[in-house]
């Protein structure tokens, strides 16, 4: 294991030092004092485990293809950013447009997470991302979602029982939602409706909130002793018409 004391280092240094770290081998990187620096773990594609003390900035873990990243406080914007593959847990809240685009992998944030998280999210070939919020995720969760699980629990954040803001999943065209109890349609888009949870659904949340349970020390019992409600899109291409010649943009 090698620490780092992260206080005052600029962020490219701090970057450009984990990688060292990481080409010559090293499998356990602490950084500690971490305040807002970005990029940490970003296009690295081997197995490390690299843990974060403090506030790690915008664009965590980007593109990575592989690591482990634990956060023990709060991760600015776009953490899991396009990732492939690994696992990034937040022990406290995280910013708007994580999980853009996130391919693969997973993505647990104890907390509240801000605006547009997991747009764009896809599967990728036989990857499957996963995404589990366990506060209250803002506007826009999953717009234009096109692939991937997304789970939103409501219990651990600021606000206990409130799941979502308005604009759900508003153009989704593809993956699942899974909530917690229930958000009233008028917050959801209208390319959506909920569908009962089938037997390998049950089992995907049986096993991602034990999962995530054990990350946090938490009771998974109690997280799964209540209804969920699963939204799936109702249309693959929810604004094809937009796109067609009888369109009035198009005739205009």
């Amino acid at each position: 294991m090698v620490e780092i004391d992260a206080k005052g280092i600029h962020y490219r240094v701090l970057n450009d030092r984990i990688r060292e770290l990481v080409d010559r081998g090293e499998d356990h990187i602490v950084l500690r004092n971490v305040n807002g620096q970005r990029y940490i773990g970003d296009g690295i594609t081997r197995e490390v485990k690299i843990d974060i003390y403090g506030v790690a900035g915008g664009d965590l873990g980007a593109f990575m293809n592989g690591p482990r990243i634990t956060v023990y406080g709060n991760a600015q914007d776009g953490a899991g950013n396009t990732m492939n593959g690994g696992k990034i847990v937040v022990h406290g809240m995280a910013g708007d447009v994580c999980g853009y685009g996130m391919r693969g992998g997973k993505l647990y944030i104890l907390r509240d997470c801000g605006y547009r998280v997991g747009i764009h999210m896809k599967g990728y070939k036989h990857l499957i991302p996963t995404i589990v919020i366990g506060g209250t995720a803002g506007e826009f969760l999953c717009e234009y979602m096109a692939g991937g699980r997304v789970i939103v629990l409501g219990m651990f954040g600021r606000t206990p029982g409130v799941l979502t803001g308005d604009y759900l999943a508003t153009g989704m065209h593809g993956g699942s939602i899974f909530l917690r109890g229930r958000v009233d349609r008028h917050f959801m888009g209208k390319e959506v409706g909920e569908v009962p949870l089938t037997e390998e659904d049950r089992r995907f949340l049986r096993e991602t909130i034990k999962d995530f349970a054990r990350e946090f020390e938490l009771n998974a019992e109690e997280i799964l002793d209540a209804e969920f409600t699963k939204l799936i899109p109702v249309t693959h291409r929810p604004y094809g018409s937009l796109y067609t010649m009888d369109s009035p943009i198009i005739r205009s």
